[in-house]
């Protein structure tokens, strides 16, 4: 059975790359072929090809289908700032209808295993009036949310959790991903997210110095 996944963040830096590229590596492990795209993404830098941005680039390293970066990455901005800002700012209007078709030549590769990855966290504009979340409610994909556990987490993780459902979509499951490393009463912030969220968790990520896509891996429980 072929898989497809949107996978957001509690907000910017939360790991939604780290944790998708571990996801691609689980089922690549899994004999399944895979790919992920990132539709829009901010603070990308100039190269000899053109504007590339290091999590696209990540994404592709780690899918067994290649495809061109202007699929995998459609919108790439310089400016790290939010995607309706980016894109004011080079003149250029991104749209959900846009972005849906663009989505949806990635998903016609037919990978047993999809990922597409927003940019910061579920709300974030686009334009005056659409947020990328409408192209998770366009696409009707259940939804992986990646929790960045730090001070604050346990109310940023279950707004974010009601968002998703109050816009009819699956939170197929979250995963806790620890990005302060003295972050204090860790266990117990944890234990809270277990008992709250309404979604399985898929795996308690800790802090890593060099957090690949095979160590990251080992700790998800659920994929």
């Amino acid at each position: 059975m072929k898989k497809a996944f949107f996978i957001t963040g509690t907000d910017t830096d939360a790991g939604k790359t780290t944790v998708a590229t571990a996801l691609l590596y689980a089922a690549q492990e899994q004999q399944l072929s895979t790919l992920a795209i990132k539709p829009v993404a901010s603070g990308c830098e100039m190269t000899e090809q053109g504007l590339r941005n290091s999590d696209a680039l990540k994404l592709m390293a780690h899918s067994s289908i290649k495809r061109p970066y202007a699929e995998v990455n459609p919108y790439a901005f310089a400016p790290a700032i939010a995607p309706h800002l980016a894109a004011q700012e080079v003149g250029i209007a991104l749209t959900i209808s846009d972005l849906y078709q663009k989505a949806q030549v990635i998903l016609q590769q037919q990978a047993d295993f999809t990922l597409i990855e927003g940019a910061g966290g579920w709300r974030v504009p686009i334009s005056n009036s659409e947020y990328l979340s409408d192209l998770a409610i366009a696409l009707q994909l259940p939804v992986i949310l990646v929790v960045g556990v730090k001070l604050g987490c346990i109310n940023h993780a279950l707004l974010t959790a009601q968002a998703i459902i109050a816009d009819d979509l699956k939170l197929a499951g979250w995963v806790a991903n620890v990005v302060d490393p003295n972050g204090l009463r860790l266990n117990e912030n944890l234990a809270s997210l277990k008992t709250r969220m309404p979604a399985p968790c898929l795996g308690q990520v800790p802090y890593l110095a060099q957090a690949s896509a095979k160590a990251v891996a080992s700790y998800l429980t659920h994929c």
